[in-house]
């Protein structure tokens, strides 16, 4: 199955290569995806306090470029450090390894940043297909005809934390509303078949997220 890394960088880009919504935290999203995916592979685990911390159960390659970036990262910095103390380390981000992978598969075609970088790198769809099969999937498990995998739960929450699946997920909420998909992914992700490990490590992520991006903002606009 297409890594959960690279099934989310897809949701959250546009066909023409674009982000998917202004001010959408991407990065933050792409990191939690590799953690779930590195708490499924038995690379690591979260312990069960209330902020949580990651530990490393086997520090052995994987052979996936991303989740071995991910690995290394946490062997050198975060064994045994609270999640939320990783979530602004730009050197975990995987996204450019995540782009070099699809790009590679081709899946998206990458188009430089210009005008001194003032135009962002951009990565327009080729092959719709993957990102498509994700999306009819995640269709199927709002509407309740499919059971949810680990990795639908993780993509849900994900979205869902990052407050985009109102919007990233429109036609495949089947026209449930903004709170109704709240409380509906929250379901699914409440009976996320990958264990008590994945789910806590996305909760604790959401809510580093929400610090990260809120108080900013608040701070900005108080000054």
């Amino acid at each position: 199955m297409t890594p959960t890394t690279d099934q989310l960088f897809m949701l959250l880009t546009k066909d023409d290569g674009k982000l998917e919504g202004k001010g959408t935290q991407r990065g933050y999203g792409l990191v939690g995806a590799m953690l779930s995916d590195l708490i499924r592979a038995g690379k690591i685990d979260v312990t069960k306090e209330k902020q949580p911390r990651l530990t490393m159960v086997d520090g052995s390659p994987t052979g996936d470029p991303v989740l071995d970036h991910g690995l290394a990262r946490i062997a050198e910095k975060y064994n045994g450090k609270k999640l939320s103390s990783l979530i602004n380390d730009r050197k975990l981000n995987p996204e450019s390894l995540v782009v070099q992978r699809l790009a590679a598969n081709g899946v998206v075609e990458v188009v430089e940043k210009k005008a001194l970088g003032f135009v962002p790198e951009r990565y327009p769809v080729l092959n719709p297909q993957p990102e498509q099969e994700t999306r009819t999937r995640l269709a199927a498990v709002l509407s309740g005809s499919a059971a949810a995998t680990s990795q639908d739960a993780t993509l849900l929450s994900i979205l869902q934390g990052l407050d985009v699946a109102h919007k990233v997920l429109e036609q495949e909420s089947g026209g449930l509303g903004k709170r109704d998909l709240k409380a509906r992914i929250e379901q699914v992700a409440a009976g996320d078949p990958g264990g008590d490990a994945v789910s806590r490590a996305i909760q604790a992520l959401n809510t580093a997220m929400m610090t990260a991006v809120i108080i900013p903002v608040v701070v900005s606009g108080s000054s």
